[in-house]
């Protein structure tokens, strides 16, 4: 997949006050079908545009874009533009009912954002069901003009988007698994840019080139997008530096080996050699598997490959060799672990990191599988002649037939949602150890928990170990949070707050809660709306490992969330 920062749609100059200038950028996404070949199987899939993966978002810090969605297709669609904080602005934020309907066949929506404090990279994606396998692709956000990186700049920008590959309809997947009970058929490969690579069946065609000068610094923009995987990422015989993630500035650390979940992106520096090796190298992605049950423990690779040196052509006399990464142990919880912690934010005058010194609201959320009875006359597939669920604080959370945020902005929560969602679990047990709890039903409903605007929030999400330990992939819209703390075991209120970093934490729109273990996040609700927590598994949002938070009206006009666009979905 070539790179380049031309837009397609066109660009508006625009003045804001103080004279600030910002561009506003129009694009349109056409959702169609067609057809794509992978693994000699050609499917039918739901597309951008008929590109996958699908077209890039550019835009600078400051910058307004303007999508219109159109959808052609007869499965009904929403897009989310994952990270982007969505200001006073929750009706672009796109999951399915929650903060609007989805788009129904030939009717169209326009998502309509301004993209502050952020820069670095992000992405968008299909927000309803399992789309998001195909229906995906990057956001690019440039610093404002004039203002430069805090590292050297690079020579060349290349999103590298890491996604799941099924030879079947994934709609199929799913479906099939909620009927059942059981877990969904894993995926037939994974894919850099849309492409599985030479290590698949039929695929050496179909393998991600990325072509490099001796002596050049690239910045690399790794994304996550696959459903249920989170992933090792290594080029064989480079080190990658660290500096940004989910869009915010990091300190920057050398590496060999990215971890990157689902939901998240990372941009790092890649230095290529002084001079021409003679020699091409392998970039390849793996599964970091943390739970039970089966995976797909395939592995993606790519292709890094010098550009010869003037004058010189390759010769039969000269062999190239080929060198390949050496990439964690599939299971590898301790090099995730050591991985995580080396994050930190810059936090300095010009990116400082305005972490909460005190707290107004605190909660403790267990997340994990738990089960739901089966049904009369039929046999399930799940745990123990259950069906699979999943849940926050033992609840399983039930999507309503139309957009929470509606409801919450016109006052008719009647019959659609409540606002009792437990601050703490109800039944406290010993999260991480034994015994674990002889029953594993979860409580299906739809609970939301309500904060005061710019109240400051600590929440710390446990795992547990009922159906197997498990790291979580939590995503947070509407909102970036500091992650201050982390651990194996369960959480202890009385000490473990003491080793909290309240200085320079890790700000972040997704974080993995480790197995068997616990993450501490906090943050401002500083945003009104309704704002959607999830898991970034696809399958254990499926189950119902998602909740909502919904963020007051503050006093000034700007923190209050205005009436909603005319042209917003019907349900």
């Amino acid at each position: 997949m070539g790179y380049s920062y031309l837009l397609f749609g066109f660009a508006i100059l625009c003045i804001l006050p103080q004279s600030t200038f910002c561009i506003t950028r129009h694009y349109t996404f056409n959702i169609v079908k067609h057809n794509v070949t992978r693994l000699c199987s050609t499917k039918s899939i739901v597309s951008v545009n008929g590109r996958f993966p699908g077209p890039r978002i550019i835009a600078r810090e400051g910058d307004r874009v303007i999508v219109k969605v159109i959808n052609q297709v007869s499965n009904n669609i929403s897009i989310h533009w994952h990270g982007i904080r969505q200001l006073a602005n929750g009706w672009a934020d796109g999951p399915a009912y929650v903060t609007q309907c989805p788009i129904q066949f030939n009717k169209s929506y326009t998502y309509n954002f301004t993209i502050i404090g952020q820069r670095g990279t992000l992405f968008w994606h299909a927000h309803i069901s399992w789309l998001r396998a195909t229906v995906y692709g990057p956001i690019v956000i440039l610093p404002r003009r004039n203002e430069s990186y805090p590292f050297e700049k690079p020579h060349k920008q290349i999103p590298i988007m890491f996604g799941e590959w099924w030879n079947v309809d994934t709609e199929a997947v799913i479906n099939q698994a909620l009927q059942t009970g059981g877990g969904p058929n894993v995926s037939d490969a994974y894919t850099i840019n849309g492409l599985p690579g030479p290590l698949y069946n039929c695929s050496s065609k179909d393998t991600f080139k990325l072509k490099v000068k001796p002596g050049k610094t690239y910045m690399l923009r790794l994304i996550n997008a696959a459903l249920n995987d989170e992933m090792f990422f290594s080029i064989a015989n480079h080190t990658l530096t660290i500096v940004d993630t989910d869009a915010i500035y990091t300190k920057p650390f050398n590496t060999n080996v990215v971890f990157i979940t689902p939901g998240q992106t990372t941009n790092v520096l890649l230095k290529t050699k002084p001079h021409y090796p003679n020699a091409t190298f392998l970039m390849a992605a793996q599964p970091y598997f943390s739970g039970l049950g089966t995976f797909d423990n395939s592995t993606v690779a790519g292709i890094l490959e010098y550009e010869l040196p003037l004058h010189s052509s390759p010769t039969n006399k000269t062999k190239i060799k080929l060198f390949k990464p050496t990439l964690p142990n599939m299971t590898s919880t301790s090099f995730v672990a050591n991985f995580t912690k080396n994050f930190r934010s810059l936090a300095n005058t010009r990116f400082p990191a305005n972490v909460p010194q005190n707290v107004d609201k605190r909660f403790l959320f267990t997340i994990g599988l738990g089960s739901n009875p089966c049904p009369k006359n039929m046999t399930c597939q799940g745990p123990n002649g259950t069906k699979f669920s999943a849940s926050v604080n033992n609840i399983s959370f039930v999507l309503p037939m139309t957009a929470l945020l509606q409801s919450h902005y016109f006052g008719q929560s009647n019959g659609i949602y409540t606002t009792d969602f437990p601050a703490t679990p109800l039944n406290p047990f010993n999260y991480t150890g034994s015994p674990q709890p002889n029953n594993t039903f979860v409580t299906n409903a739809t609970k939301l928990v309500v904060l005061p605007f710019n109240s400051s929030v600590e929440v710390v999400l446990q795992d547990t170990s009922i159906l197997g330990a498990e790291n979580h992939p939590l995503h947070l819209h509407g909102h970036n949070f500091f992650v201050v703390g982390e651990g194996f075991g369960n959480f202890d209120p009385n000490n473990d707050p003491t080793n909290f970093n309240l200085k320079d934490p890790i700000e972040r729109n997704t974080v993995g809660v480790p197995a068997g273990g616990w993450i501490a996040f906090r943050f401002f609700a500083d945003n009104p709306g309704v704002w959607f927590m999830h898991c970034h598994f696809e399958v254990h949002t499926s189950w119902g490992l998602r909740m909502a938070w919904i963020v007051l009206d503050g006093s000034l006009p700007s923190q209050k969330l205005p009436p909603p666009p005319s042209d917003l979905p019907k349900c």
